[in-house]
């Protein structure tokens, strides 16, 4: 538990200022047996650019870390544990129609205070599906796009991210949306 939260009795559990993912973090990977703590990404350039259009005339996509279910790999319902079996290696696509079935047991979230049996609190496909209907986005392309939580960022930035501009490239994306779990 955190030593700030014990501090300050007025503050339960599910009302922390903050959750302490980078020290949890760091202590997860030297109890896995990495010589050297988590190292986080950083960019000397942020690596965004402003939109060209407005939000209402651009499309809009969705990315996921959430794994489409496999009901071979074990449990992966809400509140699981932890699942390993359940990541996936490589980027995906699936349509947007009909809804997926997407599950997050394979990411290491705070399981105490993430509502998993809610898919729309990690994959809100409905929220945009619904912004687009009410013009206040542009559209969506008809698919969505997989990120897989490996745990390296030289995948994630030299294999992943380029893979997934590729897809939303072909797609003519404008805006990407990932959500946190």
């Amino acid at each position: 538990m955190n030593p700030n939260l014990e501090q300050t009795p007025n503050i339960q559990r599910s009302q922390r200022a903050y959750i302490d993912y980078i020290d949890r973090t760091r202590e997860h990977y030297l109890r896995e047996g990495f010589n050297n703590p988590y190292q986080w990404a950083h960019f000397s350039a942020v690596p965004f650019t402003p939109l060209a259009s407005p939000l209402s005339a651009s499309r809009v996509a969705l990315v996921t870390t959430a794994a489409p279910y496999q009901p071979e790999k074990g449990d992966q319902g809400p509140h699981a544990s932890y699942n390993n079996d359940a990541k996936f290696q490589d980027v995906y696509t699936l349509p947007n129609d009909p809804p997926p079935d997407l599950r997050i047991s394979h990411i290491g979230y705070d399981r105490a205070n993430t509502v998993p049996e809610d898919i729309n609190a990690y994959f809100p496909l409905v929220q945009l599906q619904e912004a687009a209907r009410e013009g206040r986005v542009g559209s969506l392309p008809a698919r969505f796009y997989g990120v897989p939580t490996l745990r390296s960022q030289r995948a994630t930035i030299e294999r992943d991210a380029p893979r997934i501009l590729e897809l939303m490239r072909e797609d003519g994306v404008d805006v990407a949306v990932l959500p946190a779990v």
